[in-house]
C-alpha cells in the first residue's frame, strides 16, 4: 500500500513536522478504564469521526487480521552514584542475547569520561567498559553474575520523560504501563496503542471474525529520542530486539493471500511487519527469526503488509510521527492532530488513540 501523497514531492524537511500542543493536553494519568479512552477515525478520505475505544469492535473489518506486540515494560531506569558523588541516570537498552550475562548496554545520562569508572547501585557495584559509537554505554557488574537481576531489583519502569512522577511510577503505573496481552519480558516503553485493550474489547472482536495475532518487538530507549537532523532522511534510530515466529509469519502469509486486511496496532508493529517484508526472500513475504530492527519508515516508503493502523497522537518532530505521515500522509495527519487539539484528546502514552481504517473500510 502507498500513502496518498506518491504524486506530490515528499517534504523532507523536520520543521515540516511540528505542530502546537497545548501542555493540558499531555496526558498524565490513564483514562479511568482502559477502553474508555477517545478514539479518533481518520479515513484517508471523507470526514473524520470521534467516538470511545470501545466502539472499536464495531470499526474494524469481521476479516480483519489484527497485529499486536507482545512486549512487557521491564523494570529499567536506575540513578547509579559514582564515587565521587555524581549521580547518571541509567536507561537499560533491550539485548536478544550477549556474551557475557554480566555486561549490558545502557544510555547514560551524567559524566562517564573514563573506563574503570565505579558506580554504585544500592550495595551493588558496576564498571564502566567503554562507550559505543551510538553513544550508549557498557558496564559490567561487579557485584553478580548477572546485570540484568540487579535491575530487576534495583530499577523502576521507565516512564516517558513527559509523564511527571517525582516520586517514581506508582503502584497504578505499574498496572496501567503494561498492555492485558504482555507477555516477553524486554521493553523499556510500552507498545501504548495496545494499552487500551480490554479482555472484553478482544472478545468482542474475536467473536466478530477478527483473528489477533501476536509479534514481539522490545521497544528500546530510542523511542524517547527526538529526531535531530534537519534531513529527515539521515535519521537513525537504536536497533530493537524483533522476533517473528514461524507461525505468526504463515498466519500474515495466509491472510494476505487471502485478501485480508492487516491492521497493526501501534507503531512498533508496523516497524517489525514492514521490516520483516524488506528483508523476506522472494515469493515469501515475510522474513521469520530474530533480528534487531532498526527500519526508519519515513514519507515515501511503500507499505508492503499494514492496511490499517491504531496508534496513539506522538510527538512533534519524533520519528514515531514521520512513520503515521507516511501511512496517511503529512498533511492529512496534521489537519487530524489539529482537530484532535480542538476537541481536547489526551495526547502521547496515556493519551487517546486514533484509527486509521483500510482502504476502503468505512467505519
Amino acid at each position: 500500500m502507498v500513502p496518498p501523497e506518491t504524486q506530490q514531492p515528499f517534504e523532507y524537511t523536520l520543521d515540516a513536522y511540528d505542530y502546537d500542543l497545548p501542555d493540558e493536553l499531555i496526558a498524565q494519568c490513564p483514562s479511568e478504564h482502559r477502553d474508555a479512552s477517545r478514539l479518533l477515525q481518520v479515513p484517508r478520505t471523507g470526514d473524520i469521526r470521534h467516538g470511545t475505544f470501545s466502539d472499536l469492535a464495531d470499526s474494524i473489518p469481521p476479516n480483519a487480521v489484527l497485529v499486536v506486540n507482545d512486549t512487557r515494560v521491564v523494570p529499567a531506569r536506575a540513578y547509579a552514584r559514582k564515587e565521587s558523588g555524581g549521580q547518571i541516570e541509567l536507561l537499560r537498552i533491550p539485548e536478544p542475547t550477549k556474551a557475557d550475562p554480566a555486561e549490558g548496554r545502557f544510555l547514560a545520562r551524567g559524566r562517564l569520561k573514563r573506563p574503570g569508572i565505579k558506580l554504585h547501585l544500592g550495595e551493588d557495584v558496576l564498571e564502566f567498559v567503554r562507550r559505543e559509537p551510538d553513544t550508549s554505554v557498557v558496564l559490567r557488574s561487579l557485584s553478580r553474575p548477572n546485570i540484568d537481576s540487579i535491575f530487576q531489583d534495583q530499577a523502576s519502569i521507565p516512564l516517558p520523560p513527559y509523564i511527571r512522577r517525582p516520586d517514581g511510577p506508582t503502584a497504578e503505573d505499574n498496572a496501567r504501563y503494561q498492555t492485558v496481552y504482555a507477555d516477553e519480558p524486554g521493553a523499556v516503553a510500552a507498545p501504548t496503542a495496545g494499552l487500551h485493550f480490554t479482555p472484553d474489547l478482544m472478545g468482542r472482536l474475536i467473536n466478530k471474525g477478527v483473528d489477533i495475532v501476536r509479534l514481539t518487538l522490545h521497544v528500546g530507549p530510542g523511542t524517547f529520542l527526538p529526531v535531530r537532523t534537519d534531513d529527515i532522511r539521515e535519521h537513525r534510530v537504536l536497533a530493537e530486539p524483533c522476533k517473528i515466529s514461524e507461525d505468526f509469519a504463515a498466519q500474515i502469509r495466509e491472510a494476505k493471500r487471502a485478501g485480508r486486511p492487516i491492521i497493526a496496532v501501534g507503531t512498533t508493529s508496523v516497524r517489525a511487519l514492514e521490516g520483516a517484508a524488506l528483508r523476506a526472500a522472494p515469493g515469501t513475504l515475510l522474513a521469520e527469526g530474530t533480528v534487531d530492527e532498526d527500519l526508519v519508515i519515513i514519507p515515501g516508503h511503500t507499505f508492503r503488509i499494514v492496511d490499517g493502523l491504531i496508534t496513539n497522537f506522538h510527538l512533534p518532530r519524533s520519528s514515531l510521527l514521520l512513520l503515521v505521515s507516511a501511512f496517511l500522509g503529512r498533511q492529512r495527519l496534521l489537519d487530524a492532530y489539529a482537530e484532535a487539539v480542538m476537541h481536547g484528546y489526551r495526547f502521547y502514552s496515556y493519551g487517546d488513540s486514533m484509527f486509521i481504517p483500510p482502504e476502503g473500510c468505512n467505519p
